[in-house]
C-alpha cells in the first residue's frame, strides 16, 4: 500500500511517497524545497510569497518524488481533463497552469491514498497543497486523507530507522505527552491512544520558535534564528564563563501549563537597548554570545519545567517531542537528563533531526498511523478545506 503525501503549511514545500510493507514503512521517494532564502530579508515568512513559491515548486516536486519511486510513467496520448480543474480558475491560476500539463501527460501512478496537510499553518500556503491534492484526487480517482500538521510532528518521533529509508513503528506506552515546539506552536498534548489527543496547554503569545527568530533578529543573526542562537549559546557555554545576563522565565510558576515568550523577547529588547546606549553602538561578539545563551537558557528551562510538571500530574509513560525546535540539541540533552533524573522509567522520543522541521514524510507517516490503527479517514475532495487555525 502506497501513500503520496503533500506538505505546504508554511515555507517548506514537500512531497513524498511512502510504502507500507506490513512490517516497515519505506520512503520510496522524497523531495523538499525550502523558501528560507526568499523570506530571510523579511526576518520571517511572508504569506503571499510563500503561496507563490509553493505553486511554483509543487508539480516539479511531485514529478521528482514519483520518478524517484519508479512510479512516473508518461502516456502516448494526452489525457482529457477538460473542465475537471475548474475549481482552480479564480485563485490558483499559476497552480492550474502547472498541474494541467503534468496530469495530461503522465499516467495515474500506483498510489492508494493521497495525504495532505490541511492545517494549522498559513492559510494561503495550505490551500496550495489542498488544491493540489483535490486536483490529483479528481483526475486519478484516489481518496484523500486530510492530516493535521501537528499530528505529523507527533507521529514522526514514533518511527525509528537506521538508514533514513526503512522505518519501524516504535510501540508506545500510554498515556503519552507530546511537547510540540515550532515557529507557530508551543503546546503540550496528552494522548491515551493512537489518534486520541487532548491539548492541555498552548502559548498565549509568541511560539518559542517565533521568539528564537525575533531575538535572533535583535542580535543581528540570520533567519531562521534558532540554529544561529543555539550555535552562539553553545560557544558561550563551552567557554566556561559566568553569564552576566539573565532573562525572565515567564509563567514558569503560573499554576497551569500555558506558555508565554513575549516577556523574554521584551526583556532582550530592553537589555540590548541599554547595552548599546539606545542603539548608538553595535553589540560586541562577546555580548552576543552571552545574550544568546541567556535567552536559550530561559526558554528551554520553561519548556522543561512545564513538561516535567505535566508528566507527574498525568502519570505519563512516554514523552514525545516534535516540531522544528525539537532539533535544538540543548533542548534534547537537557530535557532527556531532567526526565531521566526525575522519572527514570519514562521513555523520551525525539524525531530524527532531518525530520524535525516541516516535511512531507511526517504527513505520510501520520496517514500510515491511520492505516496501522485501521482508522483511515478519507475526505471527499470537493469538500476538502484548508484551515490555518485547525487545532489538534
Amino acid at each position: 500500500m502506497k501513500i503520496l503525501a503533500i506538505e505546504t503549511s508554511c515555507d517548506e514545500t514537500g512531497v513524498c511517497i511512502l510504502e507500507n510493507t506490513g512490517t516497515n514503512v519505506n520512503i520510496l521517494g522524497n523531495t523538499l524545497s525550502s523558501q528560507v532564502e526568499i523570506h530571510a530579508k523579511y526576518g520571517g515568512v511572508f504569506p503571499a510569497l510563500a503561496k507563490r513559491a509553493h505553486a511554483e515548486k509543487i508539480v516539479p516536486l511531485i514529478t521528482g518524488a514519483l520518478d524517484e519511486s519508479y512510479l512516473l510513467e508518461a502516456v502516448e496520448e494526452p489525457i482529457e481533463i477538460v473542465n475537471k480543474l475548474e475549481f482552480l480558475n479564480k485563485k490558483e491560476t499559476q497552480l492550474k497552469e502547472n498541474l494541467e500539463p503534468f496530469l495530461k501527460f503522465y499516467k495515474k501512478p500506483d498510489i492508494d491514498y493521497i495525504a495532505v496537510t490541511v492545517g494549522p499553518g498559513l492559510e494561503p500556503a495550505l490551500w496550495v497543497g489542498v488544491n493540489t491534492a483535490r486536483a490529483l484526487s479528481t483526475i486519478w480517482d484516489i481518496p484523500v486523507i486530510p492530516i493535521n500538521h501537528m499530528e505529523g510532528h507527533v507521529v514522526t518521533a514514533t518511527f525509528v530507522s537506521e538508514d533514513k529509508k526503512n522505518y519501524v513503528f516504535n510501540d508506545l506506552t500510554f498515556p503519552t505527552l507530546s511537547l510540540l515546539v515550532s515557529g507557530g506552536h508551543t503546546e503540550l498534548v496528552l494522548s491515551t491512544g493512537l489518534g486520541n489527543y487532548k491539548k492541555i496547554s498552548q502559548t498565549r503569545d509568541d511560539a518559542v520558535g517565533e521568539a528564537f527568530d525575533k531575538v535572533a533578529r535583535m542580535l543581528g543573526l540570520p533567519y531562521p534564528g534558532g540554529p544561529a542562537i543555539s550555535k552562539l549559546a553553545k560557544e558561550f557555554r563551552e567557554s566556561g564563563q559566568a553569564n552576566q545576563f539573565e532573562m525572565p522565565r515567564p509563567m514558569m510558576h503560573s499554576g497551569d501549563y500555558d506558555f508565554s515568550f513575549s516577556g523574554i523577547k521584551t526583556a532582550m529588547l530592553y537589555t540590548i537597548r541599554d547595552l548599546t546606549n539606545q542603539n548608538t553602538r553595535e553589540l560586541t561578539e562577546e555580548e552576543k554570545l552571552a545574550l544568546a545563551c541567556a535567552f536559550e537558557d530561559a526558554a528551554i528551562e520553561v519548556l522543561i519545567h512545564k513538561t516535567l510538571k505535566a508528566i507527574g500530574e498525568y502519570q505519563v509513560q512516554t514523552v514525545i517531542v516534535g516540531g522544528g525546535v525539537a532539533g535544538n540539541t540543548y533542548l534534547r540533552s537537557e530535557l532527556a537528563k531532567a526526565i531521566e533524573k526525575k522519572f527514570p522509567s519514562i521513555s523520551v522520543l525525539f524525531p530524527e533531526s532531518w525530520l524535525a522541521t516541516d516535511n512531507a514524510v511526517m504527513i505520510g507517516m501520520a496517514a500510515m498511523m491511520q492505516v496501522f490503527s485501521d482508522k483511515i479517514k478519507t475526505h471527499n475532495p470537493e469538500e476538502l478545506r484548508a484551515d490555518g487555525n485547525l487545532s489538534l
